[in-house]
């Protein structure tokens, strides 16, 4: 195994010899030289893994040098030594972007915690992680088997997601196989829990049942509205709770949470059916039904989602808000542009709602696009994906600049998407929905073991193409392929993302109420 490798300037380097020889024995190789010149020509010359610069020397000083290091070597971590605290010399020092500062006299533990910190941190972090995760590892497993409630799930999805972004953190390829495993365990059970209650939640009498997509403004944006605030609704399509937390991670800068949770969308877990829900304040049986003008069946070509702002006004009316309402569908860089040079007139409105597709279309192109599936082969390179386009986005400047005003953001999406692999056969005739997570039809042939069926669609107030019509969704990580051309169909679809059917990661929101800091 290499050693560490460590470069020491110093002009009294003599007087630091016991420091060396500490070091040394620890199993470290340290390079000694006394002046500015000789550290510049050792650090080009060799791959050092730390740096202990003095800042008070003879000749080249400690900022000149440290500035020569950093142009050979930007990446490799400088830790300032100095007699003097005044703050010029701090500032010239941590703008030229040293690692740490230690004031002298130094001890031999100082030096060995810093080595630690700058050299051995993923390690360190990395075995710690993987502890702390195999001594939860039971406790998530009790969870999973004696889970009896919707807030038990919600805990249980917290803690894997938060495990998942702990494991990546540490690169810890074992443990992460290990969390898979159990994401897959709690995927199964969920899709149990999922078959055995989603119906009765419609009964107007189920005190347990959760904030579904359709109640969503009603318990949340509504009572904002009734205490006079100004609303920022925000609904980033198919937006997954890591990858929320990832996008959090920006905004705490500007943003403070003070409420959140997580409600669950209505199956199935798309477009079509859960952000018409979420924006009408109604299933999407009863949008057919009361405003038949503003549902467009499967059967029909044009969009799913052209009439989400009439929805959305007919629900103010029908619950008897009168607000100013701005409502815009942002789908490219002209109209993220126009947001910003629009937000004065923007805030004269009480509720703005804006909703972004980039994420859906993200996992959309993964399916279709070469480039895009190398470049989010999983989830962690989807997350990373995700966190990039929002740090350049807009939408992030967008905020950053309403933040400034007194507002308050509610962030929210209307399904997630799961990273499917195990195919299951079904049989379907010309009418058959398309979607690979859901079915709906008249003729479905399926083994009824490997899907959750809803035969009487009226029951889970969806709407239906005939009296015969009924739904089958994929639980887990399954994806639905017809047995025509059965290998090509399933060599191409398998660890897609997708959305329409019951998994944690489809149906388990985020729903986020932030301040301004």
């Amino acid at each position: 195994m290499k050693k560490t490798l460590i470069l020491w300037v110093d002009d009294e380097i003599d007087l630091l010899r016991p420091h060396i020889l500490f070091l040394q024995d620890k199993g470290y190789e340290v390079i000694t030289v006394t002046n500015g010149m000789d550290a510049i020509s050792q650090v080009r010359d060799k791959a050092f893994d730390l740096i202990f610069l003095d800042e008070n020397m003879p000749g080249l000083s400690g900022l000149e040098t440290l500035s020569r290091i950093k142009t050979l070597r930007p990446e490799v971590p400088v830790v300032m030594i100095t007699k003097s605290e005044e703050e010029n010399i701090m500032d010239q020092a941590i703008g030229s972007k040293i690692a740490d500062y230690l004031i002298k006299p130094v001890n031999p533990n100082q030096i060995l915690l810093t080595i630690k910190k700058y050299t051995q941190t993923r390690e360190l972090v990395s075995q710690k992680t993987t502890r702390d995760y195999q001594a939860e590892f039971s406790n998530i497993s009790l969870q999973i088997n004696s889970a009896g409630n919707f807030s038990d799930w919600c805990e249980i999805y917290r803690k894997l997601v938060y495990w998942e972004l702990e494991l990546e953190a540490s690169a810890s390829a074992e443990m992460e196989e290990i969390l898979l495993f159990q994401k897959n365990e709690a995927n199964r059970e969920f899709a149990k829990y999922i078959g055995q209650n989603y119906l009765g939640w419609f009964d107007e009498k189920n005190a347990g049942k959760p904030l579904l997509s359709p109640s969503v403004m009603r318990n949340t944006i509504f009572p904002l509205l009734e205490k006079g605030e100004k609303v920022i609704f925000i609904v980033i399509d198919n937006l997954r709770l890591d990858q929320w937390y990832v996008i959090y991670q920006l905004l705490k800068d500007y943003l403070v949470v003070v409420q959140d949770e997580l409600y669950c969308s209505i199956l199935p877990t798309a477009t079509q059916f859960a952000r018409n829900a979420l924006f009408a304040g109604l299933m999407p049986l009863e949008i057919g039904q009361l405003v038949p003008d503003l549902w467009i069946s499967e059967e029909e070509e044009e969009s799913k989602n052209q009439f989400e702002e009439e929805l959305l006004r007919r629900q103010m009316s029908r619950a008897g808000k009168n607000a100013k309402i701005f409502y815009e569908k942002v789908n490219n860089l002209k109209a993220g542009k126009k947001l910003l040079e629009d937000i004065p007139s923007l805030l004269r409105n009480d509720l703005i709602v804006l909703v972004y597709n980039f994420v859906d279309l993200l996992s959309h192109a993964r399916t279709e696009m070469e480039v895009i599936r190398e470049l989010a082969v999983d989830e962690p390179a989807y997350r990373s994906l995700t966190l990039s386009w929002f740090q350049h986005s807009h939408l992030f400047d967008f905020i950053k600049m309403i933040a400034a005003h007194p507002v308050t953001f509610v962030i929210t999406t209307d399904h997630g998407s799961v990273r499917v692999a195990n195919p299951v056969k079904v049989i379907g005739d010309k009418k058959t929905s398309v979607n690979l997570r859901y079915k709906q039809g008249r003729n479905l042939n399926y083994n009824p073991r490997e899907v959750f069926e809803i035969r009487q669609p009226a029951k889970a107030h969806l709407p239906t193409a005939g009296v015969t019509a009924s739904y089958i969704f994929a639980t887990g990580y399954d994806f639905l392929v017809y047995p025509n051309n059965y290998n090509y169909f399933v060599n191409y679809y398998r660890n897609t993302f997708q959305h329409g059917g019951i998994s944690m990661e489809e149906m388990l929101i985020p729903l986020i109420t932030l301040q301004p800091k």
